[in-house]
């Protein structure tokens, strides 16, 4: 399956509207982040959420009828978790869409290089070995180290064996996350088994951990790598063509490469820091993005922001009502619709090709 499909591939007459998808779509997320906080164990009426978000903003005369529980549960459970939501789906979008690019791999997603292992593994040493003796930021700050640390030992060992090149990397970060993974199930097999449940919880994905105190960081790392992957959408338009085409083009490959892949596991390990392990948005919203505007990455990267903001958020609305007063892990619904998805791919590759 490979990418230069997308890119020569016919264009979808809605390519010319790139503003209007951009815009339809902002106006989707905000609507769809209004109705996740408006639903849950208990429904809250869409005017009431407005309002109550609107006097934590500091808007002024309005009546306050409604209850201090509802307040709580708007302000502070349901708004940063969707929130948090919406910064994760769109950083993991972000991130599948340029490894694709740098890698010419449609299947190249934001685990490739390892780095949800790493971020586990991190997690698990914390939840059965460490303790949170940091506090609550304990665990986010192990995964974040662990993504980042198995990220620099792909890195690293490719230029050791000067392996710049994409399949090579892909390869070793594949090698590495195997091992990393196998470290991480020893690291289970010896600690406490009453502390299970809940790295298996965390391991499937889950927004659980969304505090307003939180937020600032995943935000920061959003907005700082999402700001340089979409202002290097020209580059990534050139990687597609292969290494030597982006070099006339003044691109240094290799060098590139490795700078998107650090950039990546940054923001990857942030989102999976606060999240757990979420599969398939990074893999999957890229291709639906590509398949309406085509290959040009001054889109695809803005567009499979949103769309991966969008997709999350409505992911957590059934996690949350499916099962209540349960939370369904946010990995088992993204697993289910990513297989869905590829399956019905398959089906039409085969009967165009």
């Amino acid at each position: 399956m490979s990418h230069r499909g997308y890119v020569s591939g016919p264009r979808h007459a809605l390519i010319h509207l790139t503003p209007v998808l951009v815009a339809g779509l902002t106006v989707g997320l905000a609507a769809m982040i209004m109705l996740a906080v408006s639903v849950g164990s208990t429904n809250i009426p869409l005017s009431e959420v407005w309002k109550i978000i609107a006097s934590h903003l500091g808007v002024t005369g309005m009546e306050q009828d409604w209850s201090a529980g509802r307040d709580n549960i708007v302000w502070q459970v349901r708004l940063p978790r969707v929130l948090l939501g919406a910064m994760v789906g769109a950083g993991l979008a972000l991130v599948g869409a340029a490894l694709q690019a740098v890698t010419r791999n449609t299947l190249a997603d934001p685990h490739l290089l390892g780095i949800s292992s790493g971020a586990a593994f991190g997690a698990i040493i914390v939840l059965l070995h460490t303790g949170t003796f940091l506090g609550l930021v304990t665990v986010p700050l192990f995964a974040f180290g662990g993504a980042i640390a198995s990220t620099a030992l792909v890195v690293g060992i490719a230029r050791l064996n000067r392996a710049g090149n994409a399949s090579r990397l892909v390869l070793t970060g594949v090698a590495i996350s195997f091992v990393i993974t196998s470290l991480g199930s020893l690291a289970i097999l010896l600690g406490d088994p009453r502390a299970t449940h809940t790295v298996v919880f965390w391991m499937l994905g889950g927004l659980g951990l969304a505090q307003w105190d939180y937020l600032p960081y995943p935000l920061a790392v959003l907005l700082g790598c999402g700001t340089y992957l979409i202002a290097k959408a020209r580059s990534f338009n050139a990687m597609t063509l292969g290494d030597e085409t982006a070099t006339t083009l003044g691109i240094p490959a290799e060098r590139f490469r490795l700078t998107v892949f650090i950039v990546c596991a940054l923001l990857t390990g942030a989102a999976v820091a606060f999240s757990g392990v979420i599969s398939f948005i990074g893999l999957m919203i890229p291709h639906l993005v590509r398949f309406v505007v085509g290959g040009d990455y001054r889109r695809v990267l803005p567009l499979s922001a949103l769309g991966g903001a969008i997709f999350l958020v409505a992911a957590d609305i059934v996690a949350r009502t499916l099962i209540p007063p349960q939370d369904m892990p946010l990995g088992i619904i993204t697993g289910l619709v990513g297989g869905i998805f590829f399956i019905w791919m398959m089906r039409g590759d085969r009967a165009t090709g």
